[in-house]
Formats: structure tokens, C-alpha cells, sequence
């Protein structure tokens, strides 16, 4: 039994391909390697990203059966050969397509926003500090650095 986010069964109700067992502990390392998760944190994860990662796994256990010489391969963006040019997107010789968007469905894969407090939000005050009304609210301090 390999520790995989999916079974050989899941691979082949899912995308139709069998697989053997070393295709899926193989497909298992390398969504490990992009998600920055390992199986063995399984219980920590969510279901919900428990249910993507087991998709991305399945994917790329599918993908990887049609694949020659995967390892073997050379880091390019742009291949040409005979007249005929083509170019791929980031990891495109190293993960599934199906596969890298089930992984852009994941939690901590998803780009986010961060709010940053400015120093107006920080003082806790809800008073416009900038206003003339707010003057009588404020404490006065005199300017460093006079003569």
C-alpha cells in the first residue's frame, strides 16, 4: 500500500488510466514537492484540501503513465525542432496540467491579500487625526530638535 492522498482506484475512476503502485508513489512525491506537504501531515490538512490534494495526486499518477523519460528531462521554456516551436508555461514538463489546477484550488497554494494597518488604524483611535475638530482630543508634544 502506498501513503498517497489517493488510491490506484481513485486514479483510475477519476481519469480512467491504470496505475501502478510506484507511478502513484511517484506522482505522491512530486505533489508533495509542490505543495510543500508531506503524507505523513495528513491529519493537520483540512478535507477540503485533503479532497484537492487527493485530485492533484490522481492527475498526476495519470499523467505520469504517459510520460517518457520524465526525470530525465531538461529545464526549457521554448523547445524547437524540424520548423516547429513550441512553448510551455512554468512546469509544464513536470506536472500535469489537471493536476497543477487542483493544486491552485488548495488553501495555502491560492495567492491571497494582507492587510496592513496603517499607523492612523494602529492608535486605536477612530478620530480623523488630520481634522480640526480632533485637536481637543489629541495630547500636545513639543518638536524635538528646537534650539
Amino acid at each position: 500500500m502506498v501513503n498517497a492522498w489517493a488510491t490506484p482506484q481513485q486514479v483510475t475512476d477519476t481519469t480512467g488510466v491504470s496505475v501502478t503502485g510506484q507511478q502513484l508513489a511517484q506522482a505522491q512525491s512530486d505533489i508533495e514537492i509542490f505543495t510543500n506537504r508531506i503524507w505523513a501531515d495528513t491529519e493537520r490538512i483540512r478535507a477540503r484540501d485533503l479532497h484537492w490534494l487527493g485530485q492533484a495526486v490522481a492527475r498526476q499518477a495519470a499523467w505520469l503513465a504517459g510520460q517518457f523519460g520524465l526525470e530525465t528531462r531538461l529545464d526549457a521554456t521554448q523547445i524547437q525542432q524540424d520548423q516547429v516551436s513550441t512553448s510551455l508555461q512554468g512546469d509544464g514538463l513536470v506536472l500535469a496540467p489537471m493536476a497543477a489546477r487542483a493544486l491552485r484550488r488548495v488553501s495555502w497554494m491560492r495567492s491571497r491579500t494582507v492587510h496592513i494597518r496603517s499607523a492612523f488604524e494602529s492608535a486605536g483611535s477612530f478620530v480623523n487625526p488630520l481634522a480640526d475638530a480632533s485637536d481637543d482630543q489629541q495630547a500636545w508634544t513639543p518638536l524635538s530638535g528646537g534650539a
